[in-house]
Formats: structure tokens, sequence, C-alpha cells
């Protein structure tokens, strides 16, 4: 069962980020060459149209990065064990995909090839790391409200 869950959650999270770096794309309305809402199909020709507007690739990391680290964690949240472990995961599938993008399409200026390796891994650790503080508060206070709850009965 935990198969399951934990494929749900990386799912889960690469979906997210997918959906977090496709709103980042729409931010400017000129860099929009395709009619539907997820630019991934018209990747090529997205890339080839902004090939010299550095600014689309310094959104592209921003909402890479931002979509990493609500994609793990989205991730973090539904995996049971090893939380940080997942939403890392979730940096490597991203990292994987972006340097394909870079093998395969040859318009990516080189101070972006550089920098997803910066971004992807720290980004989704900082994800996974979130939901532990989260989940830790939430178990401190569970504790605090369980130990005023039972008083010595004098």
């Amino acid at each position: 069962m935990n198969f399951l869950r934990n494929t749900f959650g990386v799912l889960a999270g690469l979906a997210v980020a997918a959906f977090i770096i496709t709103l980042g794309i729409k931010i400017d309305s000129s860099w929009v060459t395709y009619k539907q809402f997820a630019p991934f199909d018209h990747w090529e020709t997205l890339l080839r149209s902004v090939q010299k507007k550095d600014s689309f690739f310094v959104a592209l990391l921003f909402f890479g990065g931002l979509g990493v680290t609500f994609g793990g964690v989205v991730t973090a949240m539904i995996v049971k064990y090893a939380k940080v472990a997942y939403a890392i995961l979730i940096g490597f599938i991203m990292l994987f995909i972006a340097m394909l993008d870079i093998i395969i399409y040859p318009y990516h200026p080189v101070f972006y090839k550089i920098s997803i390796f910066l971004i992807f891994f720290p980004f989704s650790w900082i994800g996974g790391k979130i939901t532990e503080i989260i989940y830790k508060r939430r178990e401190k206070r569970k504790k605090q409200l369980l130990t005023k709850n039972i008083k010595p009965q004098a």
C-alpha cells in the first residue's frame, strides 16, 4: 500500500511542479506561442521564439525553483516515511527532465545550463524540510495538549 501512496505522492508533486512552471511561462504574453494551456507540446517552438530573451530563462529558473519547492511539499505531505528524500526525488526528476531539455534543444543560454543544478536540488530539499518542520510542530502541539489534559488529581 505504501508503494501506491508513494507513487501517487511523486506524481502529484511532479504535477504541481509542472503546473507552477506552466503558470510562470504564461506571465508574459509575448512568450506564449501556443493555444493550449500547457506549453510542453510545443516546447521547441517556444524555445526557438524566446532564444534571445534571457528574461524568459530567468523566469523559468524562478518558477522551476518555486515548482519543485511546492512539488516537494505536496509529495512530502502525501508519503508516509522519508518525506525529505521523496521531496528531493522531485528535484532529481525535474533536474533530469531539464537536462534532457538542454540536450535535445540547443536554445538555452549558458547561465541557465549552469543554474539548473543550483536550483532544483536545494529548492526541493527546502520543500521537504518545510513539511518536516510543519509535522514536527504539529506533533509538539499534540504532546502539549495531551499533557495539559492529563492533570494529576489531588
